[in-house]
């Protein structure tokens, strides 16, 4: 018993669930994020789109796209 839930232990403490990616426009000066490669919002980006995850996008200060919300 002791040995079954060590493995469960160790098996839910490996698990993570996927990041979740985004797009912005350019490395610098975005200030929305994207869930869609090809979003209205990204269609005048002339500084090359950048994935990035969720999390990095949101701590740099960036909020979804109103194309997308």
């Amino acid at each position: 018993m002791k040995y079954t839930l060590l493995l469960l232990f160790i098996f839910f403490n490996s698990f993570h669930p996927p990041e979740t990616n985004v797009f912005i426009c350019g490395p610098t000066g975005a200030k929305k994020y994207h869930f869609n490669e090809n979003c209205r919002g990204l269609s005048s980006c002339s500084h090359g789109v950048v994935k990035k995850t969720l999390k990095q996008a949101q701590g740099l200060g960036l909020t979804i796209c109103g194309w997308e919300d």
